[in-house]
């Protein structure tokens, strides 16, 4: 079950089907994705200026929901190229800062709903990696670019092969994702970034999502990226927003900022 709230600004997403860790299968794939559309939505409508992805129970999502799944029949590419893929584009690509607040277990489909997502928290005793030694599959949904891009081939092949997983303390001492939290501070944690995230300047952080991901997808070097910033801050120079930062910083007040 997804369930989506919106309110001050902020949609929250959360995963709630905690007595499978939140496990995914494919129509709660196709119901994720109606989520994100849903708050796409109200983004473009001005009612959401920034989303936190989360899961309900003792774990973030374990994967995939593989009950039931008869590997002579299973339809992995319609599963991972037709559902998982599609919807990490669609999170990629939401029009305003994105937030998940991850515990317990981040597993495969799991893993990729984070990389997919812009600013990850973990609490400190999350469990992350790959645990596909055991099932005689390979490591999916972006995990491959995720662990060698931070970590390297060898630690990337280590966790691969033993399985073994690491914690969010160590994860984000690794470099994987943003911050580890005391997991009982998680929750609230997180949902202040979001909402103080939901009173900034959308479109300026809108801007900084395309120009990290040209730099990430594109591998652009430091003139390329210099070129990008400056067209950049040129469009955002005609936004209320810009025009509003500027004036609260030369009358020394906080500035008033309306996603516009």
């Amino acid at each position: 079950m997804i369930d989506v709230t919106i309110d001050g600004g902020v949609a929250e997403i959360v995963l709630n089907a905690p007595g499978k860790l939140n496990a995914l299968g494919a129509d709660d794939l196709r119901d994720l994705d109606a989520a994100y559309a849903e708050a796409e939505a109200a983004a473009a409508a001005g009612d959401v200026r920034a989303l936190l992805l989360r899961g309900e129970g003792r774990g973030f999502c374990a994967g995939r929901d593989i009950a039931g799944v008869d590997p002579a029949t299973d339809d992995v590419t319609g599963y991972l190229d037709g559902l998982v893929a599609p919807l990490m584009r669609r999170m990629s690509c939401f029009p305003a800062p994105t937030f998940a607040a991850v515990h317990g277990a981040c597993l495969g489909v799991g893993l990729g709903l984070a990389i997919a997502t812009d600013v990850v928290y973990v609490g400190e005793r999350a469990k992350l990696g790959s645990p596909f030694a055991n099932l005689g599959a390979a490591l999916d949904s972006g995990g491959h670019a995720l662990f060698v891009e931070r970590l390297g081939a060898h630690r990337a092949l280590d966790l691969i092969f033993t399985g073994e997983l690491m914690s969010g303390a160590e994860a984000v001492a690794q470099g994987l994702f943003s911050r580890a939290v005391p997991d009982d501070e998680l929750l609230e944690f997180t949902r202040e970034r979001v909402g103080r995230a939901a009173q900034g300047a959308t479109r300026a952080f809108v801007a900084s999502k395309r120009l990290v991901a040209q730099v990430r997808d594109e591998r652009l070097g430091l003139w390329a990226s210099m070129v990008n910033e400056s067209a950049t801050q040129a469009e955002l120079r005609d936004t209320a927003d810009y025009r509003e930062g500027f004036a609260a910083f030369q009358q020394k007040r906080t500035p008033a900022f309306r996603g516009r």
